[in-house]
């Protein structure tokens, strides 16, 4: 009796499995096809640009994104809605400005650098020395550049995977030390951005004690111009901020508990911090949009038997988020399924990469073939790297995707004043939500174990 109850056992989950991968394509392709007709999406990206608008970590509009966040949670039916608080360095922009003074009196346009150094007060003229390459740059020898604003104009590629930016990112980021290291007094770097515009892209870069600025693209251009003419181009800067080395910040958590298994968690979300140009859509309303828009819908099909956690980091600009958000939940790292972060704006997502080994699963096969109709493809790779914010949780083991998005006009935008609510398109925005709803549809409603597959699979 035993033996027959074994093999009766046996063929009751042996019918069973295709019976649950069938509920889980059902599932995923109702919360996609949910997704493409639901406005939740755009409703928050409209309420988060327009009810607060640009968000500084730090700054007094940034206590009001909070708030906001902690409403708009219980608005859409989250639970377990809280704040976990930290401190983190911050900067903030005061009065800037920069011209040529010779050979031909010129306006700039600049935005400053986080964590750039004041100029004296009635600001600082100096002689230019202009390097078209970020390399040719980091061939002067130290001391060479002393007394002179040391400026690099390479251009940034334009990719649809947004690669490009990595290409170029150490000329902000690591430009002003080095031009220190050189002796320079100050520093420009033309925008880390593809338009055309005469609007700069501010973004972080490490102090280094000089003021430290973006140029638009034009005015890169123009400095090119002048110093190709064969006379010495100087320019007077004039730029003031300070900063806080303990400013107080914020990660706003909500949930959608599960019923069978709350303590598996699926953690999600996007950084509701943003640069003070624009009013922070594309960079990162759009991700906060588009995580909670994707988890409440899963929500409303029926609790999910895990818990969905939607996290609104409160310092990724600036940093500091990510590792706070470890620090305040590191005990639940063995039992976070699965981390994915939404911070490449609202572009269509035309690829999925999924971590190692996991693709034969039932819930990923049904996940990838509610992806068809919305055009994504699944990677044959795992992913390399899920967001900043996230990177606290992962590197201390937490598994990760990664929604590859287009991002052909993104850095057009982020971290300039065009970074605006017009810029976001509602069908590209709710496909988005399509492949995220979809895919926490099969985690939530399955087994899956993603740290259960050999790291070497494919």
């Amino acid at each position: 009796m035993r033996i027959s109850a074994l093999f009766a056992a046996a063929a009751v989950l042996v019918l069973a499995a295709p019976a649950v991968a069938q509920d889980l394509a059902a599932g995923a392709a109702q919360a996609r096809d949910r997704a493409l007709a639901d406005p939740t999406a755009w409703a928050i990206a409209e309420s988060l640009t327009t009810e607060v608008g640009p968000r500084m970590t730090g700054s007094p509009a940034m206590e009001l994104g909070r708030d906001w966040a902690v409403a708009k949670f219980r608005e859409l039916g989250f639970t377990n809605v809280r704040v976990e608080s930290f401190t983190t360095p911050a900067w903030f922009r005061g009065p800037e400005s920069a011209e040529v003074v010779g050979p031909v009196p010129q306006k700039l346009h600049i935005l400053g650098l986080g964590n750039s150094a004041s100029t004296p007060k009635g600001g600082l003229t100096a002689e230019i020395a202009l390097f078209t390459s970020w390399q040719a740059f980091l061939d002067q020898p130290e001391g060479s550049l002393k007394g002179k604003i040391a400026v690099v104009t390479q251009r940034m590629p334009k990719n649809q995977d947004g690669s490009g930016y990595g290409f170029v990112n150490a000329q902000r980021t690591l430009g002003p030390r080095e031009a220190a290291k050189r002796g320079a007094v100050g520093y420009l770097v033309r925008s880390l951005s593809t338009d055309d515009t005469r609007l700069p892209h501010t973004g972080n870069a490490q102090a280094a004690g000089i003021p430290a600025a973006a140029l638009s693209t034009p005015d890169a251009e123009l400095l090119e111009r002048l110093v190709a003419r064969g006379k010495p181009v100087r320019v007077k800067l004039d730029m003031q901020s300070t900063s806080n080395p303990k400013a107080k910040a914020y990660n706003i958590v909500g949930e959608i508990r599960g019923t069978e298994r709350p303590d598996e968690v699926i953690v999600i979300g996007g950084h509701l911090d943003s640069w003070d140009p624009g009013t922070g859509a594309v960079d990162d309303a759009a991700g906060i949009a588009i995580t909670t828009a994707a988890a409440k819908l899963v929500g409303a099909m029926g609790a999910p038997k895990r818990t969905l956690r939607v996290v609104m980091w409160g310092s990724e600009e600036q940093g500091g988020s990510s590792g706070a958000y470890l620090a305040a939940n590191r005990a639940e790292v063995p039992k976070m399924v699965v981390a994915g972060e939404s911070d490449s704006g609202a572009g269509r997502v035309f690829a999925v990469a999924l971590p190692a080994g996991s693709r034969a699963h039932p819930a990923m096969k049904a996940f990838e073939a509610a992806l068809v109709p919305l055009n994504v493809v699944v990677s044959r790779e795992p992913p390399r790297f899920g967001g900043a914010d996230i990177a606290g949780i992962t590197s201390a083991g937490a598994p990760f995707v990664d929604f590859s998005q287009d991002m052909s006009r993104y850095f057009d935008l982020h971290h300039a004043a065009d970074d605006t609510l017009d810029k976001i398109d509602p069908a590209e925005l709710s496909q988005n939500v399509a492949v995220w709803a979809s895919f926490l549809y099969t985690v939530a409603n399955s087994d899956i174990d993603f740290r259960a597959f050999p790291k070497e699979a494919k």
